[in-house]
């Protein structure tokens, strides 16, 4: 494998790490708007659960901007295809992500119950909606996007917004919200006390249980779609190109790489593992080291995801032999050489501050702490 595979390589699995990393942090914000009106059944209780996040719930929206920022340099292509192929997708999502910092911070000023209601009820839209049109996202990789190339690369999409929203996309855009619940409800469950806590416990329970299923039920799935399969393309040396290559289709082609390396096999028992883990430890009252066990869940599923789509990251069902593989869609050797090296630096950075953050303003969160505190939410 020459260097520019290698720098590919490298910026695939960093895209990894930013992706559950993305999952991590701002699913655990997103799980506690989703669950706000549930585990909080009075003002006070929901103030104490935006103020449990919030500390950190905007400095999480970094993963938000390496995410995005990292496909736009790495992978321009699939940039350049995707945001303009799901644009009323992104449409959504950007206005959710508008409205969910003036929920927090207009929320709280005015004592008035049905201007606070509101505010509660666009945070928990502006929760659960991110994380089902992530999801989703991902069902619909596995199923191809309708998109197709010209001589010029000029990309067509041909799809519509409710394509978007087949069974299975919708299958994995819930598996996605139940992981981010659970997230919450332990985020939760660090921060409350009494009701509060034992209410979020009883949400891991249940989110845990939703997630393992769908899970399960997703691999089935899988096993039974068309998968997608490279099997001829420019010879070494030669420009990849998505007008140069031959893919065709077979049942359970997505399994294919863990026929190749059964090792692989090992992510979805992380995956299930760390639900597993995550639920026992709820029961346990160990909220902290379920906390990391869903962590370790949300890295299982996503690298499940990534290792059976390899080396495709946008598959075209319109055309096949036009999907944008890892190979035909990044950005030059040098330019990937060079981000490496930034994210070599700064990654780390944003670990250790993440880290510092969080240890620094842990605790318990309770009502008599916020009502004389006029900067919490």
């Amino acid at each position: 494998m020459d260097t520019f595979a290698i720098t590919q390589v490298i910026w695939w699995l960093l895209l990894g790490v930013l992706l559950i990393g993305l999952a991590v942090m701002v699913g655990m914000d997103m799980g506690v708007g989703t669950i706000l009106r549930y585990v909080g059944r009075s003002d006070a209780e929901r103030r104490v659960a935006l103020n449990i996040i919030g500390p950190h719930w905007d400095g999480n929206q970094v993963w938000f901007i390496l995410g995005g920022g990292a496909i736009f340099a790495a992978f321009p292509l699939i940039y350049a295809t995707a945001f303009s192929g799901f644009y009323v997708v992104m449409l959504l999502l950007l206005w959710t992500m508008i409205l969910r910092p003036i929920g927090f911070e207009y929320r709280s000023r005015i004592e008035h119950r049905a201007w606070r209601n509101a505010w509660d009820w666009v945070l928990v839209v502006s929760g659960a909606v991110p994380m089902i049109v992530c999801g989703a996202a991902f069902g619909n990789l596995f199923q191809g996007v309708p998109f197709h190339f010209n001589w010029d690369l000029t990309s067509f999409y041909t799809g519509s917004f409710l394509g978007l929203l087949n069974p299975f996309a919708l299958m994995t855009g819930v598996l996605s919200l139940s992981l981010s619940v659970m997230m919450g409800s332990l985020t939760i469950m660090n921060g409350a006390e009494g009701q509060m806590y034992r209410r979020a416990r009883g949400v891991v329970q249940l989110a845990g249980a939703v997630a393992l299923v769908l899970f399960a039920l997703g691999g089935i799935w899988v096993h039974a779609l068309a998968g997608y399969q490279l099997v001829g393309s420019p010879g070494e040396g030669v420009a990849q190109t998505p007008l140069q290559q031959t893919v065709t289709l077979a049942p359970g082609a997505w399994l294919h790489n863990f026929a190749l390396d059964p090792l692989l096999w090992l992510l979805p028992l992380v995956g299930f593992a760390g639900i597993i883990g995550a639920l026992l430890a709820a029961r346990a009252g160990r909220s902290h080291v379920g906390w990391w066990c869903a962590a370790l869940g949300w890295a299982g599923v996503i690298g499940t995801a990534g290792s059976a789509l390899f080396p495709f990251m946008l598959p075209s069902s319109a055309d096949p032999s036009m999907s944008l593989t890892l190979w035909n869609s990044s950005s030059s050797e040098l330019t990937l050489l060079w981000m490496i090296g930034f994210t070599a630096v700064f990654v780390p950075l944003i670990l250790w501050y993440t880290s510092w953050a969080f240890w620094v303003m842990r605790g318990k969160v309770t009502p008599e702490s916020l009502a004389d505190d006029e900067h919490a939410y």
